[in-house]
């Protein structure tokens, strides 16, 4: 084992909490593994593990990163997610195929990947937008995760009002979804869409309203004015 990952393994078994641990699993319907610590805690033991390996090859990270995803515990993927973030400055074209490995091979509950796609593959997007095609893949997939993924990677690029197209096709590749968490995935997506483009996603909202699940609808809805919700909301 390589010796930060065994440092960063040993702090979070110091930092387990059985407490945090139990309470933890009823935000999931799927069994996670847990250690069983608080966000704000994992983020200060991956930061500071993060200052030795910062000068490393991006390669070399990311295989650490691989360690941590594969033991298989939420908080060592959100590690992963964190540090595969860090260094998005040297993001390359080709760096899409390990987040595709990790979105298809790792993740397994809806936290470690909305952290990896609302950080990494979403600073990715908005350095290689025309990767936008590869997310329709995973709007495709069987894997609930990937689906997901698909839309939530467009989280804070559709807050800064960029790739209205390409969220408005997610949304049709995943208008008829019935897994909840790919719906509230999709509807968060159009969400964050709508706090600049108000009008078009009321407009796309009512457009499908009749098809769309009543989650999906909701969480779509959510930061419009209350008189657009209601005309939103009646069938």
């Amino acid at each position: 084992m390589n010796e930060i990952i065994g440092k960063i393994r040993g702090q979070l078994k110091e930092n387990a909490d059985k407490k945090v641990k139990e309470s933890g699993q009823r935000f999931f319907k799927e069994k996670v593994r847990f250690y069983g610590i608080k966000s704000d805690v994992v983020m200060r033991i991956g930061k500071e593990a993060f200052k030795a390996v910062k000068n490393k090859k991006k390669a070399e990270i990311l295989v650490l990163c691989e360690d941590l995803w594969r033991s298989g515990y939420m908080e060592e993927s959100f590690i992963a997610c964190n540090w595969a973030y860090y260094i998005r400055k040297d993001y390359a074209p080709e760096d899409f195929k390990v987040f595709d490995k990790w979105v298809n091979n790792y993740v397994g509950n809806w936290a470690s990947c909305d952290v990896l796609c609302n950080h990494a593959v979403g600073a990715f997007l908005d350095t290689y937008p025309e990767y936008s095609e590869r997310l329709k893949r995973w709007a495709r997939s069987k894997n609930r995760w990937a689906r997901r993924a698909a839309a939530v990677s467009f989280i804070i690029p559709a807050k800064h009002g960029k790739f209205l197209k390409d969220i408005f096709s997610i949304a049709d590749i995943l208008l008829l979804d019935q897994d909840d968490l790919v719906q509230k995935g999709y509807g968060w997506m159009l969400k964050a869409a709508s706090m600049v483009h108000q009008k078009e996603v009321f407009d796309y909202v009512v457009k499908n309203k009749m098809k769309m699940p009543r989650t999906a609808l909701r969480y779509a809805i959510e930061k419009l004015p209350n008189g657009l919700k209601e005309k939103a909301m009646q069938r």
